[in-house]
């Protein structure tokens, strides 16, 4: 029902011809494809920083290897105290422009953009009163980039960092309109495609009797990277993501409620915190901190999947996933381990996955993951300010089939 890690990227290797270490690693001789960078604002730790910091000096941000990328323009939405930017451009000889229109048509000749990385994560921008969702200009974004690129004639691919919107309906226009124009698209977060142990995926096609990720942190920050931690595991199930019927966020009394009444497992979240090293453990996890302080995603698939998400706040500061399979007794379970601190290793290997698309304008997995991971979270929000109320979602009658696109190595 699995496969190693060993055993998946010896396959790809031989199916693509490429030789892979740390996760996927490509051609050395490709040429370093000039790109521009869109950010919201750019200081040390933020993500236009544990990103383009690694195209300007190397994967560890130690001036040594990095991708086949060359920064050749950037616009900063804010200038933040602290900022890195302008020292980074002078250092390097990028522009900061003042428009996103000159950052993607000023570059000209060998510097004429190939790729475009859109960071809306970080800075000073309001909250929705109700829901409390950051209303970062993601859409905004992606739509000034899209115009300059028809003014130009010229489509490339565009990265868009965490998930596509704060609300649904943004997203939605975001990839109809990739879609429409055909321009290579990507979005989400960096767990997908970090270190597991251990270090497994599920095999394509396999039977998914119900999944638990398990995180931490902002119901809507943090609540992201762990949507996407289960998406990009039960996307590999038989038929493929079929959709989402319903959503709904409970804590407190109704957590508990939800779980006597089987709408999640606690086999699966003790199963899940179980793959974590002991020194991660919480040494009461089960206890009264589920019903104080942890909220449920509880979501509902249009082809009978049941999965869940515990953002286990009180008892717990990691991202791991748990399933219960067809035919096997005990539940598999993965840690989704993060390197704590610079350069933020994970973020290289989601920067690798960024980088193929740059170079060959083919997604390296489908934006469709991160179109439900984005509705799913719309849809939580809502549930969360309105406590706890079920949402039908028939706008996430969203299909797709996985790629196999790796994950970084131990």
């Amino acid at each position: 029902m699995m496969i190693t890690r060993r055993e998946f990227v010896g396959g790809m290797a031989a199916a693509a011809g490429v030789s892979i270490a740390g996760g996927p690693v490509f051609a050395a001789n490709r040429s370093k494809l000039p790109i521009a960078a869109v950010v919201t604002e750019y200081r040390n730790n933020a993500h236009a920083d544990v990103i383009v910091g690694k195209v300007l000096e190397g994967w560890r941000q130690d001036g040594k290897a990095g991708p086949d990328l060359k920064l050749v323009s950037m616009y900063t939405d804010q200038t933040p105290k602290g900022d890195l930017s302008r020292g980074l451009a002078t250092k390097h000889g990028f522009p900061i422009v003042k428009t996103i229109e000159q950052a993607i048509l000023q570059p000209t000749g060998d510097d004429r953009i190939e790729g475009v990385l859109s960071i809306g994560e970080h800075g000073n921008y309001p909250y929705t009163p109700k829901t409390r969702q950051h209303m970062y200009p993601r859409r905004r974004f992606f739509d000034a980039i899209v115009a300059a690129m028809q003014k130009s004639g010229r489509i490339v691919p565009v990265f868009s960092d965490k998930h596509l919107a704060w609300k649904f309906s943004d997203a939605l226009h975001m990839v109809n309109t990739a879609r429409k124009l055909k321009i290579p698209f990507m979005a989400g977060s960096s767990l997908p495609t970090c270190w597991r142990y251990p270090s497994l995926t599920l095999e394509t096609g396999v039977e998914i009797e119900e999944a638990m990720a398990v995180g931490y942190g902002g119901l809507e920050a943090y609540g992201f990277h762990t949507l996407e931690t289960l998406q990009c595991m039960i996307e590999r199930r038989k038929g493929g993501e079929a959709g989402v019927a319903a959503v709904q966020a409970v804590s407190g009394d109704a957590l508990v409620k939800a779980r006597d009444a089987g709408r999640w497992s606690q086999e699966l979240l003790e199963a899940a915190l179980g793959s974590l090293p002991a020194k991660l453990r919480s040494k009461n996890p089960i206890g009264p901190a589920v019903k104080q302080k942890a909220t449920g995603y509880l979501i509902e698939h249009r082809d009978g999947l049941k999965s869940s998400v515990i953002m286990a706040n009180g008892f717990n500061n990691q991202f791991c996933f748990a399933a219960k399979l067809k035919g096997r007794k005990e539940p598999v379970a993965i840690w989704f381990k993060l390197e704590e601190g610079k350069p933020f290793g994970h973020f290289e290997h989601l920067l690798r996955a960024v980088e193929e698309m740059f170079q060959t304008g083919r997604p390296s997995y489908p934006v469709e993951r991160t179109l439900v991971t984005t509705g799913v979270l719309d849809r939580v929000m809502h549930s969360v300010a309105e406590k706890g109320r079920r949402f039908v979602t028939p706008e996430l009658a969203i299909s797709y089939q996985p790629t196999n696109w790796g994950f970084a190595n131990q």
